[in-house]
């Protein structure tokens, strides 16, 4: 098996959290505990369950963490629809974002749905 690190949906979503980490920086200070606490752990938690799900034994389990990961990444687009909507994000610069969010899903759904293949 390929470890998380070799995986490119890995890589890409590793530098989204990265680039909503510097984002979040300039959010207002009242918002430290609540939205940009909510969005980074959401963004977090894509590439962590990838590599969690990638030492699972079983490719169902394997599947199961892509999916979760899948569920992470829907929350982030949220919450950054929610940042630029209250104008902490630039609207260019949350649209970036959310095309670069679209990709990873879109390669999350394809390695999910590989996995789950070989599972069966």
């Amino acid at each position: 098996m390929q470890h998380f690190r070799d995986l490119i949906v890995w890589q890409r979503s590793h530098a989204l959290v990265l680039n909503l980490y510097r984002l979040t920086a300039s959010f207002p200070k009242d918002e430290r505990f609540g939205l940009v606490s909510q969005l980074r752990r959401a963004a977090a938690s894509v590439p962590t369950n990838i590599a969690e799900g990638a030492k699972r034994q079983g490719k169902q389990d394997y599947a199961r963490f892509l999916n979760i990961a899948e569920g992470s990444l829907s929350e982030t687009e949220y919450l950054v629809i929610l940042s630029r909507d209250l104008c902490y994000i630039p609207a260019e610069t949350a649209e970036a974002v959310l095309a670069e969010s679209s990709e990873i899903a879109r390669m999350l759904h394809g390695l999910r749905t590989r996995v789950e293949s070989r599972a069966a």
